[in-house]
């Protein structure tokens, strides 16, 4: 503590000014907060994880049908041109399999709406789940 007294200029009256040094207390308290900061024990950023040691399933890629539907309004499964009830017969064979097929349908730019329609009904009707619509990238144009 620091005490500023004021001269003496003849007055009774003069109070002794009291202010407090706060540079040691900061110095203490700084002192105090880098000694909590070394004692924290580092964090190691890590996951332990069990990693399989065994050879992974035998993964076999399934089976990928071309079904293109070209601006003639036909359907062609694997390059064959078939109509909507044969569609559906090799549809229920393809769903009835151990491993579905993935069926990749591929509209022309030009095709009937109504078609690709019709091809995706049946194979909702038959139970196929693994199709992909190609060729989507012809329409950005």
């Amino acid at each position: 503590m620091a005490m500023q007294i004021p001269a003496d200029d003849g007055s009774d009256d003069a109070e002794p000014v009291i202010e407090m040094n706060t540079t040691p207390l900061i110095d203490v308290m700084l002192v105090l907060l880098v000694m909590l900061i070394i004692t924290i024990p580092i964090q190691l950023h890590a996951v332990n994880m069990n990693m399989p040691t065994d050879a992974p399933a035998d993964s076999t890629m399934p089976e990928i049908i071309e079904l293109s539907l070209p601006a003639t309004g036909d359907i062609l499964w694997q390059d064959k041109t078939v109509d909507l009830p044969e569609l559906e017969n090799l549809m229920r064979k393809a769903a009835a399999a151990t491993e579905q097929p993935v069926i990749n349908v591929k509209p022309d730019r030009h095709a009937k709406y109504s078609t690709l329609v019709s091809v995706l009904s049946a194979s909702r009707r038959t139970g196929l789940t693994k199709i992909a619509i190609d060729g989507n990238e012809q329409y950005d144009r």
